[in-house]
């Protein structure tokens, strides 16, 4: 559905489709009268192909699909995909909580190519607002398969409001970037990459993996196991003080409600910060499942090939890097608990140095001198993940999955995404569409507030016969 008048927009124009927008768009899709349309270049959904590696599973409960947590009756659930599939009762018998990540990137692509209202192979290229007519302008430029515009010049559609879903982008810390020459024949390769460069990789004499979360273990532990035993030749570093698990327990997963977004939301700007840095376990470190496959595929070897030729090295930081002839790779080291420095020489580089959120400005570049931002510069997002925009934009503009400094940690966590689309879907309502949860932890986040003592409590050590109002005792009848 598009909108070439001014005078008749769309309530809504998404841009980016990954998970967050897809959300977005599969609760919208139940509101007819809610009219939408959803922008990506890429031509088709794919979620992290390059991480789909054999036997990895998804860290949220299957539960955390676009739509349940929000409206379990929705008909874009990860239940009702099993259904279409036909491995409802497969999935049933396999007493799985946690679904496979390649069955969740399939699920999702199950719902992407039935929504109508999603384009793909469309790039926004920029968005303004129009005061004459009270909407934002996006212009988009539709794209031929090449990835290549389809025809000269832009196509134009209007609307009320905006959700911005671009998404996150690899990371690639400074002290590495020197090693990134996609020319030179030792491959350096990040992690979001992996399984389209794997076969080259394992070619590679002696590998290192750089990073210590959850992408670092699982590509560590593929390539240890298609490595020959004592010829591994492996090498994984992190900067975090121990290849430490994820904190997993059912009162710590509480940081990824509702309740705790709000929380976070009202602590003050340096507080958040430094939260944030202190609970990198939260969503930094690695699940227990692969830690301990790890240890089982290092055990398993030393049973008849001795200790197998693998150096796993936390608390270790890359001081500086770069090329050696047209085969090695020199990585310079901080041990950083005492101070140490050492040289390490290998012929291939997993980066599996994490993501960042994609600037908002490569989009909303026309809305840049209206964006109120906070001291660090960063956009200020309401409860509602709307930005805060001038007095003289009456529009709206929704972020979704760019708000962890004013969200907290659960911002790009999947459990929250069909909570945040619903908080959207009612926001662009006069009456809101969906009943969110009022309360939804039992850890209370803050001071607590001190309870008032029940109306009567003083008579509460008294006989309840004697308290204003009682009812007379019952009589005893006779049988």
């Amino acid at each position: 559905m598009t909108a070439a008048d001014p005078r008749y927009p769309l309530d809504l124009v998404g841009v980016g489709i990954g998970p967050a927008n897809l959300a977005l768009a599969a609760l919208a899709d139940d509101h007819p009268d809610l009219r939408a349309a959803w922008y990506e270049q890429r031509p088709e959904f794919r979620w992290h192909p390059g991480l789909l590696i054999d036997g990895t599973t998804l860290q949220v409960p299957f539960l955390a699909d676009l739509v349940t947590l929000a409206d379990p009756t929705n008909p874009w659930s990860f239940l009702n995909y099993l259904r279409h599939q036909g491995r409802l009762y497969p999935f049933y018998f396999s007493e799985r909580f946690h679904c496979p990540r390649a069955e969740y990137d399939d699920y999702c692509r199950w719902v992407s190519e039935q929504l109508p209202s999603l384009h793909f192979h469309h790039r926004v290229d920029t968005v303004r607002w129009n005061a004459e007519h009270g909407v934002f302008d996006v212009d988009l430029t539709p794209l031929a398969p090449g990835a290549g515009p389809a025809a000269p010049g832009t196509a134009r559609v209007y609307a009320r409001n905006l959700a911005v879903g671009i998404g996150t982008a690899p990371h690639v810390p400074e002290p590495l970037r020197p090693l990134i020459d996609a020319r030179a024949t030792a491959p350096v390769i990040h992690s979001a990459d992996y399984l389209e460069h794997r076969e080259r990789l394992l070619e590679a004499g002696h590998i290192t993996v750089i990073g210590g979360g959850q992408s670092g273990a699982e590509v560590f532990l593929d390539l240890l196991r298609r490595r020959p035993a004592g010829a591994e030749r492996l090498h994984w570093i992190s900067r975090s003080p121990a290849f430490a698990p994820m904190e997993y327990s059912k009162l710590g997963l509480e940081h990824f409600t509702p309740d705790y977004a709000r929380y976070f939301r009202e602590l003050a700007e340096p507080v958040r910060d430094r939260l944030l840095r202190e609970q990198w376990q939260l969503y930094r470190a690695i699940d227990h499942e692969t830690l301990g496959e790890i240890h089982d595929e290092l055990y398993r070897r030393t049973v008849t090939d001795g200790w197998p030729d693998a150096v796993l090295s936390p608390g270790v930081a890359v001081r500086t890097a770069g090329r050696v002839g047209a085969h090695q790779l020199e990585l310079h080291l901080n041990h950083q608990p005492e101070g140490g420095r050492s040289r390490l020489l290998t012929n291939a580089v997993v980066l599996a140095t994490g993501y960042r959120e994609r600037p908002l400005t490569s989009v909303l570049a026309g809305l840049d001198a209206d964006l109120a931002r906070d001291a660090a510069g960063r956009p200020q997002v309401d409860e509602d993940y709307r930005l805060a925009l001038g007095a003289g934009i009456t529009g709206s503009v929704f972020v979704l999955n760019a708000e962890r400094h004013t969200h907290g940690v659960g911002a790009p966590d999947l459990g929250l995404i069909a909570h945040r689309a619903a908080t959207i879907v009612n926001a662009l309502s006069d009456q809101p569409r969906y009943r969110l949860p009022e309360r939804s932890a039992f850890t209370t986040f803050g001071v607590p507030v001190q309870p008032q003592p029940p109306v009567g409590a003083e008579h509460e050590r008294r006989d309840p016969r004697e308290l204003p109002g009682a009812l007379p005792p019952p009589r005893s009848i006779p049988v």
